[in-house]
């Protein structure tokens, strides 16, 4: 007979942590089958298996019996080693937890329940657009039904019944999301999270995992997962001249970087009351690269700005000013322009570059896979190409550190693909010192795009308009190969045919690579049309790129071509169309 839980403790919690790690770990398998595209990098439970690994390493490194402490252990872990949407949310979902359990050394049915629907309220605000029949309407449910349990005091029976409506919700999640549905499969992030818990019910049924165990049945080690075979994620590249070169000190406008945390003192100045975009809104008129981030009572602020005694003097009218911090940008430029030697390189490793630019206003971290796509990106100024795409996320973490790597003011980041996202903007919370824009490049056409709308006299806030402008005037294609059978919008596509992909959506299937290539740029292609872009993939063939270009040529004489090798695995060609 199972023991009764009537409450739990950190030790408990940790082991039902890493039941669940353990479980979502053997059917990694599973949720990546149940990705929509039939492509060959879905990796949905790789990604969540990754991410919870990460909150089991240091739930590890900080045990304890108290479950505030043991789930913001979990939470830390999460959150810094997020990996692509499903696993943003899942970290999401056990901060919103580990935020209401963060003052109880145990927990109750009630407590946990609630703890359960914060972290359901953490993760919604989150995503920006919510999609229902997603890992979050299954977590929605469960939490829903976990608050409205009233047949008793026993945390097996609640996890029992939050697993059952989890189940019902994902079987639900085809009838809520039209893709899953055509496909004829759930999702595969609710999948993953049923899968957490039913590692829970196994571990509150009797199979606790000792915490002082080595949890040797779960394979933390990241060189476990399987690459894809051929896949080449160590590269070196040449690092480009630093944007310093091409600026003067006198074209500063603002010149003092300023930084400093506000502590909200309400009616400190009678009938004045703090709101975010409003104070926003005050300081943006009084400099550029401003950064304002409200938690509670404390407010960081991060700005450029000529006169930053007026900065803080509109501050203090909220409270109290602490950790402040004044750089002269003029001074440190100087100093930069006369140390700059005549060039310098930086090698790339898995995660980023070991060294970094000289002190600029702008930094620029990419994500990329192919050595050429890396070499285009270095030679139009990217400081930091991280080796990832659909296969093998960058964690928050990962992005974290690439910024970190470089000494600029404002940094970029350009996921390039729509499951690295919210990674990245995760990681704007986790860095302090410096300005972090996230630009939601969807595809490396769309990344190209933007770092080529970038203007290094332009301020902060128009660069991020023209590039955020630039992902909608370029179209993005690919062509890679189907790994099962299935229909797709209509589209009947047959395991080892070829596919195109025009910005997310299968517009063909073909088992000719050629003509699967020639179908997606019929496609992408319209009258006003003016350039494509090739990008050759590691199996392309010399015979094969020309046949294209010939295609093209014949076809729309008016069109520009320009080939560039990618050296991209998976996927034999990449288009961009403009």
């Amino acid at each position: 007979m199972s023991k009764r839980f009537i409450s739990i403790n950190g030790n408990d919690f940790t082991a039902m942590v890493l039941a669940g790690a353990d479980s979502l770990r053997r059917n990694v398998d599973k949720v990546n089958g149940l990705n929509v595209f039939p492509v060959p990098d879905g990796d949905t439970g790789t990604n969540m298996n990754l991410t919870l690994t990460a909150g089991c390493e240091e739930l590890k490194k900080k045990p304890s019996s108290h479950i505030g402490k043991a789930a913001d252990a979990l939470s830390k872990g999460l959150l810094m080693g997020a990996r692509g949407n499903s696993g943003v949310i899942l970290s999401q979902l056990f901060r919103g937890f580990a935020k209401h359990v963060h003052d109880l050394e145990n927990v109750n049915v009630q407590q946990f329940a609630a703890a359960l629907q914060q972290g359901v309220e953490t993760a919604y605000k989150a995503v920006v657009k919510p999609v229902e029949g997603t890992i979050l309407t299954v977590s929605k449910e469960a939490a829903k039904h976990a608050t409205q349990y009233r047949r008793g005091g026993d945390l097996l029976d609640l996890m029992q019944e939050v697993l059952s409506k989890a189940k019902e919700a994902l079987a639900r999640t085809p009838e809520q999301l039209a893709v899953l549905k055509q496909v004829g499969v759930v999702d595969a992030g609710g999948q993953g999270l049923v899968c957490v818990y039913e590692g829970f019910v196994t571990a509150l049924n009797g199979g606790l995992v000792q915490v002082d165990d080595d949890y040797a049945t779960m394979d933390t080690r990241l060189d476990a997962v399987s690459l894809v075979p051929g896949m080449n994620l160590a590269k070196e590249v040449h690092a480009h001249l630093p944007a310093q070169a091409h600026l003067a000190t006198e074209d500063i406008e603002f010149g003092y970087c300023t930084e400093f945390m506000l502590t909200i003192a309400p009616g400190k100045v009678k009938g004045l009351i703090f709101d975010e975009g409003t104070f926003r809104d005050q300081l943006s008129k009084l400099g550029d690269s401003l950064l304002v981030v409200a938690d509670d009572e404390l407010v960081k602020v991060h700005i450029h700005a000529e006169y930053p005694g007026e900065v803080m003097n509109q501050a203090m009218n909220y409270g109290a000013l602490s950790r402040i911090k004044i750089e002269n940008m003029r001074d440190q430029h100087s100093h930069i322009l006369e140390d700059m030697t005549v060039g310098y390189e930086a090698p790339v490793s898995i995660a980023a570059t070991e060294a970094s630019a000289p002190s600029k206003p702008y930094g620029f971290v990419a994500v990329a896979l192919g050595d050429g796509i890396t070499d285009i990106f270095s030679s139009v100024g990217v400081d930091v190409v991280l080796s990832g795409g659909q296969t093998m996320n960058p964690s928050t973490e990962d992005i974290v550190n690439a910024v970190n790597r470089i000494d600029a003011e404002t940094i970029y980041v350009l996921p390039n693909n729509s499951n690295i996202i919210l990674a990245a903007q995760q990681a704007v919370e986790l860095v302090d010192n410096k300005t972090l824009i996230v630009i939601p490049s969807k595809s490396i056409p769309q990344g190209l795009a933007a770092i080529l709308a970038f203007q290094e006299k332009a301020d902060a806030k128009a660069n991020t308009e023209a590039m955020n402008e630039s992902l909608r005037r370029v179209k993005s294609g690919q062509v890679t190969y189907a790994v099962r059978d299935t229909n797709m919008d209509g589209i009947d596509i047959k395991q080892g045919h070829f596919i195109g992909i025009q910005d997310g959506r299968i517009v063909s299937s073909q088992p000719s690579l050629m003509d699967a290539c020639k179908k997606l740029l019929e496609e992408m292609i319209e009258e006003s049309s003016e350039i494509v872009t090739i990008l050759t993939g590691a199996d392309a063939k010399e015979e094969e790129t020309e046949e294209l270009e010939a295609f093209i040529q014949a076809i729309y004489p008016e069109m520009e071509v320009e080939l560039h090798p990618g050296g991209q695995p998976l996927y034999a060609y990449l288009f961009s169309v403009e």
